[in-house]
């Protein structure tokens, strides 16, 4: 029986070995095996959400095993650490427990048809002091390492602000004299703008939960774009809509700023002006992992993307395959495939049927790009984006927007579950909304 071996559980990866397992798997006509170095999955577009709070990952994260026992794949737990296309293995790291200890030796998992699907992670663009003096949005990992500092800071802020002592009025006069708390964000794309209206949120609710009389006014964010607008990828009048919108929640939103270094607690501008914070997160463009150069001998870009053809094939071999964020296609246009979570939706699907067709000797099938717009969620507050591309997009905004922006998540789990377990999903969540707190505050 063949082995089909698919590395990354993000979101197409995931969809992917559940389509596959549930074609191939469960009928015995091939093994399929999916690879990740985390045991859970959490939709990456989310992690904003998980980072304020907002989200509790505790009920959204999906355990790798145990939907590998129900969709007929298996599941191995590794960081992979290169490929060998002569023998056709894949050789994973050690996985190490909380301390420290050996807890899974190294392995080798062969395969007859490869799949990489690793995803991106920021790009701090050889930035000093950056890897060092700012968090990530990568992972799961990472966005709670920033709720934490978070609630500390609020923590730290709502004590000595000694709210108790004064009036309301006077309190409020008295936080803006004194300070706040302050959170610098490097990058204007969607992640970096999603956790800006995220944090004014979050600074509004904190309050009835022991912080003291702490709202948006004891939040300083300072949102940072190299570029000449936010959303770069979207039309300029949603992103002047969405500039104006943070701006009236008190965020300050500086263009045309480039980063030259980060220090403990501070940005360095190209102009010379210095941003201090309590907390940075760099949010700034996107690369492959660098673990691509050990893919023996597959083509990178720049950006350590793998090339591939039309079919989701690798441009120097046929039995490795490459989607989402780590591969590297143009299109018609000239441009390349957007490392979207919809692009890698959409190439998951046609992934799936190349590799059925060549277990049935059939022709495989071309990969084409159906760009079917783009949205931000400003928290509570707002949504935007457009449906559609190019001449034909529409512009949308507030409860619409909202709706089309939940309904790619409610795609996602779509594909993972169907459609019954998918609407108990959406009940369990409406459930929660009523006897959990609306911000994780652990």
């Amino acid at each position: 029986m063949k082995n089909i071996v698919i590395v990354g559980g993000g979101a197409g990866g995931l969809e992917l070995a559940t389509f596959l397992g549930d074609k191939m798997g469960v009928k015995s006509r091939a093994n399929v095996t999916l690879i990740d170095k985390n045991s859970t999955h959490l939709w990456k577009p989310l992690l904003h959400e998980v980072a304020t709070g907002a989200l509790d990952d505790g009920s959204d994260a999906l355990s790798y095993r145990a939907h590998a026992r129900n969709h007929g794949f298996y599941f191995e737990q590794g960081a992979i650490v290169r490929i060998n296309r002569e023998q056709k293995y894949v050789e994973l790291a050690p996985v190490y427990g909380l301390e420290g200890d050996m807890i899974v030796v190294a392995r080798r998992i062969p395969y007859d048809y490869l799949v990489l699907a690793i995803g991106s992670k920021s790009n701090d663009f050889g930035t000093k002091g950056v890897e060092e003096h700012c968090i990530f949005l990568d992972s799961q990992e990472q966005a709670l390492r920033f709720h934490h500092k978070m609630l500390e800071l609020f923590l730290k802020f709502s004590e000595n602000s000694a709210l108790d002592e004064i009036g309301e009025e006077e309190s409020k006069q008295k936080l803006v004299q004194e300070g706040k708390v302050n959170i610098a964000i490097v990058g204007g794309g969607a992640t970096g703008v999603e956790l800006c209206a995220e944090l004014y949120h979050a600074a509004q609710d904190l309050s009835s939960y022991g912080y003291g009389k702490i709202d948006s006014h004891c939040l300083q964010v300072t949102l940072v774009e190299a570029g000449p607008r936010l959303l770069p990828a979207l039309p300029e009048r949603v992103s002047s809509s969405v500039l104006a919108h943070l701006q009236e929640l008190g965020a300050q939103v500086k263009l045309n700023t480039q980063i030259t270094e980060a220090e403990a607690n501070k940005l360095h501008t190209k102009n010379g002006e210095i941003i201090e914070a309590d907390l940075i997160v760099w949010a700034a463009g996107v690369r492959a992992s660098s673990v691509t150069q050990q893919f023996d001998g597959l083509e990178l870009n720049r950006i350590n993307q793998i090339h591939v053809k039309d079919t989701l094939q690798t441009t120097v071999d046929e039995s490795i395959f490459a989607l989402g964020d780590c591969a590297f296609l143009l299109q018609e246009n000239g441009k390349p495939v957007p490392p979207r979570a919809q692009a890698a939706h959409q190439m998951a699907k046609l992934c799936y049927k190349n590799i059925v067709a060549l277990f049935d000797n059939k022709p495989l099938k071309k990969f084409v790009y159906n760009d079917k717009g783009s949205l931000v969620s400003l928290s509570k507050f707002t949504a935007l984006g457009n449906i559609g591309k190019d001449d034909k997009s529409m512009v949308i905004e507030g409860k619409l927007a909202r709706m089309a922006y939940i309904s790619l998540y409610r795609m996602h789990h779509h594909a993972l579950h169907g459609c019954l377990k998918t609407g108990v999903l959406i009940l369990i969540r409406h459930i929660n909304r009523f006897i959990k707190p609306a911000l994780k505050l652990h």
